[in-house]
């Protein structure tokens, strides 16, 4: 169990863990219908991965392997539980990461940290991009040299949008919400959202991060 408590996202793990033991199961799953109860684990998908989280313990793990989860996995899973408020809906209108409810102050930070590493990664690499968004489920857009619609949760889904670079431009990458998202999370979780779809991405198409992109 989680008890470094000098860590302030350890922390937070762990205060989380105990919100989630207190939880009306019942009432979380009537709030999130992607929510599905198998044996002693809540079931849900975060970019294509299945996660269960145990309902008694709050313990989570990945449901193929029960491999130890990532901070940043399980933060996202428990703000989700922490925020979502009932009668949330997906609202199709689709805006990016400055628009969103309390976003503002987080936008320069955005640009920086996310966008920019987006871009940078992915420069020279339509193919593996638009391979690593089919492998993860993804829905193909019409705008933008790479664009596809990925679930991050069911309820969350995010649309990443890619332009490559030529001699007289860089690669630039742009990432839009439903305006809908913050219904369900806190926007802070919105931004590691975006850091955990960019490092799936990576991850499948099979390329190194390269730009300021935040970590846990």
């Amino acid at each position: 169990m989680l008890n470094d408590t000098t860590n302030n996202y350890l922390k937070a793990c762990e205060d989380w863990r105990l919100k989630f033991i207190a939880m009306d199961k019942q009432q979380l799953m009537e709030k999130l219908p992607e929510l599905k109860s198998e044996e002693d684990y809540l079931t849900l998908k975060l970019f294509g991965r299945k996660f269960g989280v145990h309902s008694q313990t709050g313990e989570i793990v990945t449901v193929e392997d029960f491999k130890p989860v990532s901070i940043v996995s399980q933060l996202n899973i428990f703000t989700l539980f922490g925020f979502v408020k009932p009668g949330a809906q997906f609202k199709d209108k689709w805006v990016p990461f400055r628009e969103l409810n309390g976003a503002a102050p987080f936008t320069t930070a955005f640009e920086k940290h996310v966008l920019e590493p987006f871009a940078e990664t992915f420069t020279g690499q339509i193919e593996k991009l638009s391979c690593a968004c089919e492998i993860l489920g993804g829905v193909k857009l019409s705008h933008s040299d790479v664009g596809y619609c990925l679930n991050s949760f069911d309820c969350i889904p995010i649309n990443f949008l890619f332009w490559d670079g030529d001699d007289e431009f860089p690669a630039q990458g742009n990432i839009l919400y439903d305006l809908s998202a913050t219904d369900f999370i806190h926007v802070e979780s919105t931004v590691s959202l975006a850091i955990e779809g960019i490092e799936r991405l990576a991850e499948v198409a099979q390329v190194d991060i390269k730009g300021p992109l935040f970590h846990m």
